[in-house]
Formats: C-alpha cells, structure tokens, sequence
C-alpha cells in the first residue's frame, strides 16, 4: 500500500478487489472519489444519475471518465425529480444564484432529498451485487450547507443500510456490514484537488458547474463554481476547467 493510500486505510476494501459502488457525477468531487477507490482495490461500479438537473454535459463527462478511468460497469439511471421540483437544478422556473447568499441559509440549489434518493439506487445496487462499500463525495468543508453532505448524516444513512437490507440483518459481524464511505467529508476543496492530482486525475474532463453549456463549458458564476476556482487557487494550481466564453 502506498503512503498515499495509507492515509485512507480506514477506507480499505476488507477483501481484496471487493466490488464498490460509486456515486458518480463527472464533478470534481466524484472523480476524486472514484480514483481513490481504485488506488485502495476496489473493484469501482460506478452509478450516475439524471435526475432532471439543467444540463448532459456532467453526465457525458461522467460516461467519458467512466470508461477512461476502467470502471467494472457503469450504469446510468433516469429519474425525472423534475416533477417535483424545489430545487434551482430541477425547477426551470427558479434561477441559479450567481452571487453568494446568506450565511447559514440552505441554497435554492439544494435539490429535495436528492442524496438520500441516490445512495438508496446505490445501495440497491450493490446489495445486488454481493458488494458491502458505497462511496460518495459528501464534503462539509467547502460546500453550499447541504444537510445530507455531513459526516452525522453519512453515519446515519449506513445504520440504516444495515436495518433495511436482508444482507445488512443477515450480517453476522462487522465484516458482513454494509459500509457508506466518504472519504473527502472533511477535505477542504483545494486538499481533494490535490488528492486527486495525486492520484493521476485529469481535472480539465470533469465538469461542476450547475448551468454547463452542452460542450461542458461553466458559466463562472454559480456557487460551485466559485468554490472549485478558490480550490484550485488555494492549491496553487492551474485551474483547467473550460469557461464559456
């Protein structure tokens, strides 16, 4: 194990090349994620979502990455959360803020629920898959406040992985458990950029922004870009991400 995955070791996969679904978006965050998965052995199923969000391009990034990065499988799956709306991202009716809001006050781009309703598809899947580890890239240092981005919240969600799936209640000890891992949940944004330059990740194909063009290019503006540009400037690195021009 290298020094680099030493630093993760809790994270470890408990055998060797065991089968690990991964919440995967194309963004920064995710393919950080995914490339650390890899580098600890896991055998890395990756999961993207369209859920209705403005734009493809994350999840065109998302299908690229995928295959560049030689995932087992990676499975798209289409839930219109446009029906219900509440959110900037689902809601056409309501505008992405382009300036920083209140502190404290939860964005008009959280979208309802929606890691909750990912990481169940998740955790679907890999109980079909005999696989025990979830990774995602919860983050509660520079985030926008989400309340299912938090490490109490990730604790939470796998207790209940373990209440509500057969492989969870047949689980004799805690090598038979299911496990949801969020490595970088206390990782400022320039340290997961780091991480993931480590890691060989090439950050120029990855795509955050909330309103992309269909070329994958951000706008500049929204809140994550803001915090992905403050990363890249903290660790003083190059941003390589394409801007509309």
């Amino acid at each position: 194990m290298s020094s680099l995955t030493a630093a993760f070791e809790q994270f470890a996969p408990r055998k060797p090349n065991a089968p690990a679904v991964i919440l995967f978006s194309g963004g920064l965050d995710s393919s950080t994620i995914l490339a650390l998965a890899k580098s600890l052995g896991y055998a890395p199923y990756a999961l993207s979502v369209g859920y209705g969000q403005r734009h493809s391009s994350e999840l065109a990034a998302a299908k690229h990455l995928a295959k560049k990065m030689g995932v087992v499988r990676h499975e798209v799956v289409n839930l219109d959360l446009t029906r219900f709306g509440g959110s900037a991202l689902t809601d056409a009716a309501i505008e992405v803020p382009t300036s920083p809001g209140k502190e404290n006050e939860i964005p008009v781009t959280y979208v309802p629920a929606r890691n909750t309703i990912l990481l169940s598809l998740a955790l679907g899947w890999a109980e079909a898959l005999g696989g025990l580890d979830i990774f995602y890239g919860a983050n509660a240092v520079d985030y926008s406040g989400y309340p299912d981005c938090r490490p109490e919240y990730v604790a939470s969600f796998e207790n209940m992985a373990n209440l509500a799936t057969k492989a969870g209640v047949e689980a004799s000890n805690s090598d038979n458990r299911f496990r949801v891992h969020a490595p970088i949940v206390n990782m400022s944004k320039s340290e997961i950029i780091q991480l993931g330059l480590s890691l060989g990740l090439d950050y120029s194909q990855t795509v955050s922004c909330y309103q992309a063009n269909d070329l994958g290019e951000a706008c500049g503006e929204c809140e994550s870009c803001r915090l992905r540009q403050a990363g890249f400037a903290q660790a003083n690195v190059s941003d390589p991400t394409r801007y509309k021009k």
